[in-house]
């Protein structure tokens, strides 16, 4: 089997995927500053608030990373929906902040479990872009559910991309998550039905 045919059957395993991946601001500092046990706790409450989200968008896990987590969604509204409702919950918990990149493209399925395209790098490079707290969303591709707004638009030069990247800031819109002693999942569902009945594109 010659190079032209492996790339032809290769070419037919490629499918959409949206990608976001989320992790904690000034980890290394914290885990100084306070020691090894209270940056478990922290760890811990993010896995928690992945954990809890992310099926209620119909995300998951792709890898924990340390401090971070990458998920993959096959939709691109969902995964963005997952990723600030993410944000929102952590930051009730946690004491660090959180900063997200979020990206949607064409990728090869490797072995059936793993990812490799642009749409990964660009994800993985936008969250180490993202200031404290910031979710950074390349515009390619984006949907946005009704509850989340863009504050500002920016154009990012990105480690080991050869043109900058058009993205934006994502938040949730005011009003949209309330604060709840224990989060329970109430405020979360409402959200997810918000999202079902509505949508709007970006970029």
């Amino acid at each position: 089997m010659d190079t032209a045919q492996l790339a032809a059957i290769a070419g037919s395993s490629r499918v959409i995927r949206s990608f976001a991946f989320i992790d904690l601001c000034g980890f290394t500092d914290f885990v100084d500053a306070r020691g090894d046990e209270a940056a478990v706790t922290e760890v811990q409450h993010l896995r928690v608030a992945v954990r809890e989200v992310a099926p209620l968008f119909g995300v998951r896990v792709e890898k924990w990373l340390g401090d971070g987590v990458m998920i993959v969604g096959v939709d691109n509204e969902p995964l963005v929906a997952a990723v600030v409702a993410i944000e929102q919950r952590f930051r009730h918990h946690g004491e660090l902040a959180v900063r997200a990149g979020i990206a949607t493209g064409p990728v090869l399925l490797v072995d059936g479990d793993d990812y490799i395209g642009r749409a990964v790098n660009v994800a993985s490079r936008l969250c180490d872009s993202a200031g404290a707290g910031e979710l950074l969303a390349a515009t390619d591709g984006l949907a946005l559910p009704v509850w989340v707004d863009v504050e500002r638009e920016v154009t990012v030069e990105l480690k080991g991309l050869h043109e900058p990247t058009r993205a934006v800031v994502l938040v949730a819109s005011p009003g949209a998550v309330e604060p709840h002693k224990g989060w329970s999942v109430q405020p979360l569902g409402s959200l997810v039905a918000l999202g079902r009945r509505a949508s709007r594109r970006a970029g």
